[in-house]
């Protein structure tokens, strides 16, 4: 049966928070796709999105269980989403867009890129809602003593993701999107931005293997970030070099 979850509620209000500053910034922009096109965007993003978000929990975080039982890769309503897994798959929703409508890829970005934030905040919420993703424990006194983890304070992981990557992050590329930039260079920020900011992050952050193991101190969210960090950086060189330039 439908059933209303704060999680469910916190996604759809990101949704449509993106939806409004996208929709804002297409009309100022005069661009790239009208703004009868964004609903369709909307649409490949967000399944794009939550499908990525769940293979991306399973090949990251969970694989063990999942290859017991495979058909359960499919139980969505039982949790476990990644945030990395999502942005992969929002990115490949976009492709699609992309390829059906002949649109210009780091101009589309630029624009698609903006609200992100300010979704991810709203959905790291529902985390800390949820009892969910938690860190470590702390002596900090903002330490908070959630319910699944037992009586021991522990860091709020989830509101340093919504505060930071969030908030922090969209405030950061509204104002330098007023700047002269390179078509592409605001979403190369964008992916900059959330790589080191997740990065640092995680080392308040319960520690998952990698694949099942460990790769030196690095988390698997570390590494993830790291894989992202280096996509921005190349997206932001690629355009400055000489013979690209021509």
């Amino acid at each position: 049966p439908f059933t209303g979850t704060w999680y469910g509620f916190m996604y759809s209000t990101g949704a449509v928070l993106w939806y409004l500053i996208t929709k804002h910034e297409i009309q100022r922009r005069q661009g790239p796709i009208p703004p009868s096109g964004l609903p369709e965007l909307l649409f490949y993003g967000l399944i794009g999105g939550v499908i990525g978000a769940r293979i991306g929990y399973v090949l990251f975080y969970n694989m063990a269980p999942f290859l017991e039982k495979p058909w359960d890769v499919v139980s969505f309503w039982k949790g476990g989403m990644s945030a990395h897994g999502w942005l992969a798959g929002m990115s490949i929703g976009g492709f699609l867009f992309i390829w059906k409508h002949r649109v210009n890829l780091r101009q589309l970005s630029d624009t698609v890129y903006l609200g992100l934030p300010v979704g991810l905040a709203f959905v790291k919420i529902g985390n800390f809602i949820n009892c969910e993703g938690y860190g470590r424990v702390t002596d900090l006194p903002w330490g908070v003593v959630f319910s699944s983890a037992g009586s021991a304070p522990r860091h709020p992981s989830q509101l340093y993701e919504a505060i930071f990557e969030g908030m922090l992050l969209f405030t950061v590329l509204w104002f330098v999107r007023c700047k002269p930039l390179r078509s592409g260079d605001l979403s190369c920020f964008f992916l900059l931005g959330y790589g080191m900011m997740r990065f640092f992050i995680e080392f308040t952050s319960v520690t998952e293997p990698v694949w099942g193991g460990k790769l030196g101190w690095l988390s698997s969210g570390q590494l993830l970030s790291l894989v992202v960090i280096g996509i921005g950086a190349i997206g932001y060189i690629i355009p400055r070099i000489g013979r690209f330039q021509r």
